[in-house]
């Protein structure tokens, strides 16, 4: 070509969102999805409901000082729910920290999530790590890492691994809009692309890096459009639509497994609630943006609508569940609390086969502080 031209920075018109379910929760017109069964449809609407009631007690328990931390999923809970029952037990899940849905669809109990966040006797990670940070061997979810974006190069490594023992499953790495502003997200996309690695990378656009929005963060049209530049397929969808995140998701898994490719899944939502329990968002997001997106665009009640048109669900049933979920989840915090904590020893295992001298010395040190001042040390840690 003798003439000179530069692509545009953008293709002018913006790359549509998927939809099944208008705001009323009836199906758009001409709309193709996934079916789904009655029972799958509403284990996702009693999924759903579980995880916002266990948030808010959750939250409720850290302003009580019952727990050191807590991050809801207020506003995403069809992401959560939609996207896991979209996917196989076999499927490797890599989590960033707003994704406990998935862990509970896949089996954890309410029990489990307590144990975690309390750092009992019980919890998996032994008390070592901060709450919310789940992670289940027997359920294929890697353990929550806080750092941002570290599991996507990881999901593509395991992604790859399946591929190679030709596995009939895929890996899924969920992760936010600021996630996509971090090295690890090109270098991952870039990485599943060259070698063709069966992995969904699912972006939570919530519009919000905890108080960074969007605009402060990227010129693209989103996030779904960077899939283009590195070869890999994407979607946009309405996160806040449940049949909407199942279908893509689902359509996604049967592309990434059977064609041995990556696929892009950006699902547009709204982060209801505070980023955590650290966070305050009222000092930077307009409270009524946030009441509009809590009210009228609430995918729980928008779902709901869709299920009770179905004549699936009644007002009856949903009364009973609130009020099963919220005993059940209560028994476990006590259960949770009054359980024994992990011992200080457990502090320095699990890394080497061999303890190395130096932490042994840390150890012995640890152990001499606390004989030494035992009135500054918690005494439901066994020394």
């Amino acid at each position: 070509m003798a003439e000179m031209n530069f692509l545009p920075e953008s293709h002018g018109e913006r790359i549509k969102c998927y939809r099944v379910l208008d705001d009323d929760g009836k199906t758009i017109s001409g709309s193709r999805f996934q079916e789904v069964s009655k029972e799958v449809a509403v284990k996702m609407y009693s999924e759903m409901v579980t995880l916002h009631i266990m948030d808010n007690i959750f939250y409720e328990a850290q302003r009580q000082g019952r727990i050191s931390f807590y991050l809801t999923s207020n506003g995403e809970e069809a992401i959560n729910i939609a996207s896991a029952a979209a996917l196989s037990i076999d499927d490797i899940v890599l989590p960033q920290y707003r994704e406990p849905g998935v862990l509970m669809w896949r089996g954890f109990t309410l029990q489990e999530f307590a144990n975690q966040c309390f750092g009992n006797n019980m919890d998996y990670g032994k008390g070592r790590q901060m709450p919310i940070h789940y992670g289940s061997n027997r359920l294929n979810y890697f353990t929550v890492s806080s750092p941002i974006a570290t599991q996507l190069p990881h999901a593509v490594g395991a992604a790859y691994s399946l591929k190679m023992d030709k596995k009939d499953a895929c890996a899924i790495t969920y992760f936010g809009d600021g996630g996509t502003s971090e090295g690890d997200f090109h270098a991952a996309l870039n990485f599943a692309a060259v070698m063709e690695a069966p992995v969904i990378f699912f972006c939570r656009n919530n519009g919000w890096a905890i108080s960074t929005p969007t605009t402060e963060q990227f010129r693209s049209d989103g996030v779904v459009i960077r899939g283009q530049a590195y070869g890999i397929r994407g979607i946009r969808v309405d996160g806040n639509d449940a049949l909407a995140v199942y279908s893509a998701v689902h359509a996604a898994r049967e592309m990434a497994i059977a064609e041995g490719r990556p696929i892009l899944v950006e699902a547009l939502t709204y982060r209801v609630g505070h980023h955590s329990t650290s966070d305050d968002s009222t000092k930077y997001r307009p409270v009524d943006e946030i009441e509009h997106w809590r009210t009228a665009r609430d995918p729980i009640s928008r779902y709901r609508k869709w299920v009770q048109g179905n004549d699936w669900w009644s007002d009856a049933e949903e009364s009973e569940l609130r009020s099963r979920v919220r005993k059940e989840l209560l028994q476990a915090i006590q259960v949770a609390e009054r359980m024994q904590k992990p011992p200080v020893a457990e502090l320095f295992t699990d890394v080497y086969d061999q303890v190395p001298s130096n932490l042994r010395e840390q150890e012995q040190l640890l152990r001499d502080t606390i004989m030494k001042h035992p009135a500054d040390y918690p005494t439901d840690v066994p020394v």
